[in-house]
């Protein structure tokens, strides 16, 4: 085997295939007979029909539209996708595979493309090659990096190179390793979903909804204590907006004694509603003209996902997206406060009474005239740690999930030769 057949072979190789030939480059387009995208126009959505998929039924799972069986053979006359075939996002988020596992008839729109089905390669084996590292580096290479939303052309998809071993039963054995993987994943990832929705329902059971002073449930001790009282948010929380000094730019730093700069964005990476980490610092001299807040105080989002509350890991400073609440300690737990702040109820609320307004934002007039329902101290802590409780399974779980799919990306990059490696 020569020095470039050797640079062709992944570093982790089922034992049987150990002494098979190198793996061979081949461009997309020679691999599948036809290789399309949707259509361009968008036709009119009917309440049933044919299935229409786009690209958001790919990257999130949601539900998809209908067209009209007129619609659906006048659009597809020529290209019908069908069971085995790819789909491959190519614009937006470009380069996510689906193979189709149904066998319906369907529709898609521009924004997927799809691989027709071939005896050169297996569907899942190709799928699994598509979210690789290698192929991903050279479909955003290709891709119209100037373009919003970023996409990729039908002609530099078709351009595009895959590896394939030289046995159809090597890629069979790869998609059935990675298949097995993908459906842990699934398993455990529907385990967070009941979890999530196990808390759903106990913060419906636990609180009193709109329009009641009781919750439906109640721990046995506090049976007998009566209504909660129904006070307006400013009568015992104290909001304090955050601050920016101006230009920003002049104050952001890279320097290791810089002041934490807490923005909305952060929260992407938060975790039960705790934030741990931002992405920016700001200088010293830039804190002085911003709101300082401290570890384990609670700043609640005024725009953008407005509503939301958060509990601080770290010091910092925040700019007047956020409010910090103080001096709620002697009517709240803090905990259950945090809960309380985040559930339907309350979202409900900022909703309806910012509902009009042109800017999508809460002031602290609207957050003063919620009402928060109120509880003895005690109740208060006992369903706090009802709710903690399952936000640590939930956590636990997340956790989980993420190192599967770690131990996924691993895989990928162990599988299938890498670009390093070429």
């Amino acid at each position: 085997m020569s020095k470039e057949e050797k640079q062709l072979v992944p570093k982790l190789r089922f034992p049987e295939f150990y002494n098979d030939v190198s793996w061979k480059e081949k461009f997309l387009n020679d691999l599948s007979p036809s290789i399309f995208d949707g259509t361009h126009q968008t036709p009119k959505y009917t309440q049933n029909g044919i299935p229409f998929f786009s690209v958001e039924n790919i990257v999130s799972g949601s539900d998809n539209k209908f067209i009209s069986r007129e619609d659906y053979l006048y659009e597809t006359r020529n290209n019908k996708p069908e069971y085995g075939d790819i789909l491959v996002t190519r614009i937006g988020s470009i380069g996510i595979p689906k193979v189709v596992d149904w066998k319906y008839e369907f529709s898609v729109y521009v924004t997927l493309a799809v691989i027709k089905k071939s005896a050169k390669f297996d569907s899942n084996f190709l799928a699994f090659y598509i979210e690789s590292n290698r192929f991903q580096q050279e479909i955003k290479r290709r891709s119209l990096l100037n373009a919003a939303p970023q996409k990729i052309n039908m002609n530099e998809l078709r351009s595009c190179e895959v590896l394939l071993p030289p046995k159809k039963e090597e890629q069979q054995k790869i998609a059935n390793c990675l298949s097995s993987l993908d459906e842990v994943i699934n398993a455990e990832t529907e385990k967070l979903r009941l979890l999530q929705d196990h808390k759903k329902g106990l913060l419906q059971q636990l609180f009193p909804q709109e329009g009641e002073t009781q919750p439906k449930y109640r721990f046995p001790e506090f049976k007998g204590d009566g209504d909660w009282e129904m006070p307006l948010f400013s009568k015992y929380i104290k909001l304090y907006r955050g601050s920016s000094p101006r230009p920003i730019n002049l104050f952001l730093t890279d320097d290791e004694n810089g002041v934490n700069w807490i923005k909305i964005g952060d929260t992407k990476n938060a975790i039960n509603y705790k934030l741990y980490e931002v992405e920016q610092k700001i200088s010293v001299e830039g804190s002085k003209k911003s709101r300082k807040v401290r570890k384990g105080e609670l700043i609640l989002a005024n725009s953008m996902s407005y509503g939301a509350t958060y509990e601080l890991q770290i010091d910092g400073c925040i700019y007047d997206g956020w409010f910090v609440l103080r001096e709620y300690e002697d009517g709240f737990d803090k905990q259950f406060l945090i809960q309380l702040l985040n559930s339907d109820n309350l979202q409900r609320q900022y909703k309806r009474l910012a509902a009009g307004g042109i800017v999508q934002n809460i002031s602290s007039e609207i957050v003063y005239n919620t009402i928060i329902p109120k509880s003895s101290k005690e109740e208060q802590q006992k369903i706090a740690i009802c709710l903690s409780s399952v936000d640590n399974l939930i956590e636990a779980q997340s956790q989980k999930i993420e190192d599967l799919q770690k131990h996924k990306e691993g895989l990928l990059q162990q599988l299938f030769p890498s670009v390093n490696e070429l």
